[in-house]
């Protein structure tokens, strides 16, 4: 209402309830050359670790599914070459297949074909051969190197294995049944204990106790880790010159090999074992009739 004698008041606006003001904010203070540095830095840093990523995921399963394809086509093709010729010593061509390597502990389904050579073309379908080295069953050392990551990983789990587990190489005629050896913290006082477990009938330390030391067998246990350098670790007589003895006087190993510890070259896990039976196929035509016979994993 106006009137006269009444002042003019000015109009007041009542805020509604439960509204807030809000002061504007001054936008973020330019970076400096430190900040610009290090925000670069982190991007760059994130960046790099996507890619790395990437290449673990390719690494892990990517190749894992390629190898498992090669190696059904290398298990398919030494079935047939063995369905047409059983010969006691196949040709070895690089690359190819000649042998077969089962570990009852790993389950009634691991089963790798063993290439002839190390190479990585050899090593991506399994397991493979050290060119120069004994053939199965023979005197002197079956050398076999694999994958413990990535590729069909064959040898993932050789750390699991424990002194007296077998390990089985099939061949075109015969099963050749190796058990691991005892390991370094085992061998003194090995047959008076676990040494004289049924599971380790065969099984001995190759100790010569004649010798001080224990002959040239003195540095051979059941697992070891050694640098990549150690290349002695496959010869005839491990870690021994090759020639330290007559072929007719070396024992007959078996030895595994792979990088170590998991996801790095920076060691090699080395296990060995002894060659304790050979069983002929015409004894036992396969594999699950073989465990059957030697009693499954124990």
């Amino acid at each position: 209402m106006t009137g006269p004698g009444v002042a003019e008041q000015p109009t007041e606006v009542i805020a509604a309830v439960g509204a807030t003001a809000v002061a504007e904010k001054p936008g973020p203070a330019p970076l400096g050359k430190g900040g610009l540095a290090i925000r670069t830095a982190g991007e760059v840093f994130i960046t790099l670790g996507v890619i790395v990523l990437l290449f673990m995921v390719y690494e892990v399963w990517v190749t894992d599914l390629f190898s498992a394809e090669k190696q059904s086509a290398a298990s398919d093709q030494l079935t047939g070459d063995w369905a047409k010729d059983r010969t006691l010593h196949p040709e070895l061509v690089d690359g190819k297949a000649f042998a077969r390597i089962h570990i009852p502990s790993f389950g009634a389904d691991f089963n790798f074909t063993i290439q002839e050579g190390t190479g990585e073309d050899a090593l991506a379908v399994g397991p493979g051969h050290y060119k120069g080295t004994s053939l199965p069953g023979e005197p002197g050392n079956f050398a076999v190197a694999g994958h413990r990551v990535g590729k069909g990983a064959p040898f993932n789990d050789l750390d699991n294995l424990s002194s007296c587990d077998r390990i089985v190489i099939e061949t075109q005629t015969d099963f050749f049944i190796y058990k691991v050896l005892p390991y370094d913290d085992e061998v003194d006082g090995w047959s008076g204990a676990k040494g004289a477990e049924p599971a380790c009938k065969g099984v001995s330390t190759l100790r010569d106790s004649s010798i001080s030391g224990g002959g040239p067998y003195e540095h051979t246990v059941g697992r070891k880790v050694v640098l990549p350098s150690q290349g002695d670790a496959v010869n005839p007589v491990p870690y021994q010159p090759a020639d330290v003895l007559p072929k007719a006087q070396e024992a007959s190993l078996l030895t595994l090999t792979t990088c170590h510890p998991k996801f790095s070259a920076k060691q090699r896990l080395i296990i060995t074992s002894v060659l304790t039976q050979q069983v002929p196929k015409s004894q036992a035509g396969d594999y699950d009739t073989l465990l059957e016979k030697i009693g499954g994993a124990a």
